[in-house]
């Protein structure tokens, strides 16, 4: 399995997964033509999505899943409550994600393998509810896609703990968010249980998922006015040592740039 972060941030959203034969694209949140960009810096052709997962609503994550299902023909797995959702209308083939249940994702012109990729869905605060994190797993591999989660919980460790690989949130430093330029509204809102984890708190919620397992963190949903490179690296770093796990490598997610196919 490999996992290539094509775009993060609140400009738009999306990660392209490849398992096998299998591809899945986590969230869909740029234009179609900005994804077609992002798929051919990736050297990958969109015709061959088979499966579109979406984490929520927000037109940053789901923007152009259904006219990208539409053209592509893949199924569109998403919470009911989001099937009536204005981004999601164009989809032909929608399946209802099952929440704490394994799906698998089979490919739809080959017969099923003993090894699928599987995507299990768990839901995190966030302010458009409903909202998900998700962990894969292929081939005994696991990797973990975790962003817009509003305040630490760590009751739902149990569901994404240990991970190879892990897409965890650093979105905002509390100081830089309080002195910038967002209307204090917004600011309320990012800070607040429904918003964005801070460098802190996605820092505390490494702790409550990384393991003996987790060999690459990436740090996802960063802000480009509220925060800096340097200060999510420096506080997700702080923590794996804390943790003792000082040999993960830690990746920042772009916003304007595909990141690296990385293996899970």
């Amino acid at each position: 399995m490999h996992l290539q972060v094509l775009s993060s941030g609140s400009g738009g959203n999306c990660t392209l997964v490849r398992a096998g034969e299998v591809n899945l694209l986590i969230d869909a949140g740029l234009t179609l033509k900005e994804l077609e960009l992002r798929f051919e810096a990736a050297r990958f052709c969109a015709r061959n999505i088979h499966h579109i997962a979406l984490t929520h609503g927000h037109l940053d994550h789901a923007r152009s899943s259904g006219s990208l299902a539409k053209r592509t023909g893949a199924i569109l797995h998403l919470c009911e409550r989001l099937m009536r959702n204005k981004s999601v209308e164009q989809a032909p083939k929608m399946e209802t994600l099952r929440i704490g249940t394994a799906t698998p994702l089979p490919h739809p012109e080959l017969p099923p393998t003993g090894d699928p990729l599987e995507l299990c869905a768990t839901l995190i605060p966030h302010d458009a509810v409903p909202t998900v994190a998700f962990r894969l797993e292929h081939k005994g591999r696991r990797a973990v896609y975790l962003t817009d989660m509003g305040e630490p919980a760590p009751a739902i460790a149990g569901a994404l703990r240990d991970p190879h690989l892990l897409v965890l949130e650093f979105n905002h430093d509390p100081e830089m968010l309080r002195k910038g330029p967002y209307p204090i509204n917004l600011k309320k809102r990012v800070a607040g249980r429904g918003g964005h984890l801070s460098n802190d708190q996605g820092a505390e919620v490494l702790g409550h998922l990384a393991g003996p397992n987790l060999h690459t963190l990436i740090l996802a949903h960063l802000s480009l006015k509220n925060n800096t490179r340097q200060l999510a690296v420096d506080a997700a770093e702080a923590k794996l040592a804390e943790l003792g796990l000082e040999g993960v490598e830690v990746i920042v997610a772009d916003q304007d740039q595909v990141g690296r196919n990385i293996e899970v």
